[in-house]
């Protein structure tokens, strides 16, 4: 089995040599070489069958003088995308040695597009030079593990950078280290399980470790979050939801599946281990970029690309593979590990309504940081508007729905104000008149002296008398009461003057009058005086 690797490494390790200098080559050896390697693939079992975009090439190399060099090189770039999507379908039927033949002949084309094109072309043909070396690594890639397969794939080295980082795990991280370890026991069970679904090694299952000590709602500086640490672009391509009310990447089952998704593609792009372990913290586009100025036998040893790649990628891979040294003998490293956490053991029951954390906890007598940790993924720790499937206790779903009727649904707090931006040629009475509110009220809330000056671009908070009001009124009254000869009574939503003189049988102009009115527009929370009407039903 060795020897069948090495013989695979040193072939792609050729290839990849062989692609960094063709580049160099004058335009008629280059076609020599394409043609010594056409011929070498015709003996193979599926043959490709590419007869008219091979008239279309020769329709573009004889292009007659009415044919302007920019109209002949996008040609030659068209028919370079046709080969490369020739090239997907041999590889999606399986037929590797087609689809490598499609993708010669592709940068064939491309390597006839001059340094003289003008700029965009030049482009075209480098996006087009990079898409083609990654799309062949991912065959050779595809090829070698088949034969291969992931069994015992990672590679427990030891050297100066791995010892480096047993040392801080023995020293200033030990803490970490041990607390992780804790911590891991509530989530890895059921991550080994998903990893040996898929034919995954099982070492993998440390990776959380090292990106998140194995919290669930870790959040890196660039904005990683979970127990994988995925960015929110990367988190939505492999099928992570984030809205309003969750974020998936905090769900430890459902980041989980994208996390195998995501290391099964990078190992079928670089081959190896170590290196997909590296892009996983980095990103493949920065490993390939490495890749293609090394230009030689990366897969030969991940550790060519070390000195080249981002200080925190180049640590990564070190660290993690000191993680598998130490599970694999604790005592060696000096460690004594303490009894892990109990696996997380839960039940899910659809709730259609949305209801606070706190509330269910309260009725299914749990704890409400206990049901808070069994759904992270909650940004707001309430189920959404649409069905949720709510994860509680084993034991708790019985009576959770017993009592789920009962539960109040969640209304949303109103905020005690809303933040304008100041435009052009507005003025507080503008803005005032917009939110329905008053000028004072403005002033209170920003700390203004005068109503007279504002400037554009300023940022302004503007009461919505919900929750605070700054009118120089009376404080808001619940109910409406009778003092004497006048009833008070608090606006509320949807109230107008006529409205309000309609039910207590009296007039706007009354009302106007006895409060001083000068417009009929109301605030909410306001407090009016009305006159007594033995009409009044209250």
């Amino acid at each position: 089995m060795i020897v069948i690797i090495y013989k695979n490494l040193v072939f792609f390790c050729i290839l990849l040599f062989f692609y960094g200098c063709v580049a160099n080559l004058p335009r008629e050896e280059w076609s020599s070489h394409n043609t010594t390697l056409s011929s070498e693939r015709k003996n193979t079992s599926t043959e490709i069958h590419i007869s008219s975009n091979g008239e279309k090439l020769d329709s573009i190399k004889h292009t007659g003088s009415h044919k302007t060099l920019r109209e002949k090189n996008q040609r030659l770039l068209d028919s370079a995308i046709d080969f490369y999507q020739t090239s997907n379908e041999c590889w999606e039927q399986g037929d590797i040695e087609s689809a490598l033949d499609a993708l010669d002949k592709s940068y064939s084309l491309i390597l006839e597009v001059g340094q003289e094109a003008d700029q965009d072309i030049l482009q075209q043909k480098e996006d087009l030079r990079f898409t083609i070396a990654k799309r062949i690594m991912e065959v050779y890639a595809s090829r070698f593990n088949v034969v291969n397969g992931y069994q015992n794939a990672i590679p427990m080295v030891m050297n100066k950078h791995v010892q480096a980082a047993l040392n801080s795990f023995r020293g200033r991280e030990k803490e970490f280290f041990i607390d992780s370890y804790v911590r891991s026991g509530r989530f890895r069970p059921a991550v080994v399980k998903a990893l040996r679904e898929e034919g995954l090694p099982e070492e993998l299952s440390w990776l959380p470790l090292i990106e998140s000590g194995f919290k669930v709602r870790a959040l890196s500086r660039a904005r990683a979050l979970g127990l994988w640490q995925f960015i929110a672009s990367t988190g939505y391509k492999f099928g992570l939801e984030r809205n309003a009310w969750i974020d998936e990447r905090m769900d430890p089952e459902k980041s989980t599946r994208a996390a195998i998704a995501y290391l099964k593609e990078l190992h079928s792009i670089f081959g190896d281990w170590s290196t997909a372990i590296a892009a996983y913290n980095c990103g493949e586009g920065n490993v390939l970029k490495v890749i293609r100025k090394q230009k030689i036998s990366y897969l030969d040893n991940f550790w060519d690309l070390f000195d080249r790649l981002p200080y925190e990628t180049a640590s990564y891979v070190p660290r993690f593979i000191a993680v598998l040294h130490i599970m694999s003998d604790p005592g060696e490293y000096g460690f004594i590990l303490p009894p892990v956490d109990e696996e997380i053991e839960v039940e899910e029951v659809t709730i259609d309504k949305q209801v606070h954390l706190e509330k269910i906890a309260e009725n299914i007598g749990i704890s409400y940081k206990e049901l808070q940790d069994l759904n992270p993924e909650l940004r707001k720790n309430v189920t959404p508007p649409d069905p949720y499937s709510l994860k509680v206790p084993e034991g708790k779903v019985e009576t959770l729905l017993a009592k789920l009727n009962g539960i109040p649904i969640w209304v949303p707090p109103v905020p005690p104000y809303v933040v304008h931006r100041v435009r052009r040629g507005e003025s507080l009475s503008v803005i005032a008149s917009k939110y329905r509110t008053s000028v004072r009220s403005i002033m209170a809330m920003n700390g203004l002296r005068k109503s007279s000056y504002i400037r554009q671009g300023w940022r302004l908070k503007i009461p919505t008398g919900r929750k605070t009001s700054y009118h120089r009124i009376r404080p808001p009254i619940r109910s409406t009461k009778l003092k004497g000869n006048l009833w008070e009574y608090v606006v509320k939503k949807g109230d107008s003057l006529w409205k309000i003189a309609n039910e207590f049988g009296t007039t706007t102009k009354a009302i106007r009058s006895l409060n001083h009115l000068r417009t009929t527009r109301l605030t909410i929370g306001q407090v009016l005086l009305i006159p007594k009407s033995t009409s009044k039903v209250y």
